[in-house]
């Protein structure tokens, strides 16, 4: 069975920080509780590996030695 495959047109780091602000917006209609603090954690987890993306590729990143 062959893999269907496709080509990511939006980088990483930009899709996961439009899934965080996606997030945010629908735990903003929320009530506090328990599915709002979970939408917010997801958001956070977004932001985070947006930012650890970001990190990795940055130039100044050296290998260990």
């Amino acid at each position: 069975m062959e893999r269907r495959r496709f080509k990511q047109t939006i980088s990483l780091e930009e899709r996961l920080a439009e899934e965080a602000k996606r997030l945010r917006e629908k735990a903003k209609a929320l009530p506090p509780g328990i599915e709002r603090d979970t939408l917010l954690r997801k958001a956070r987890q977004a932001e985070t590996g947006s930012h650890m993306s970001e990190w990795l590729r940055s130039p100044e990143l050296q290998p260990p030695k």
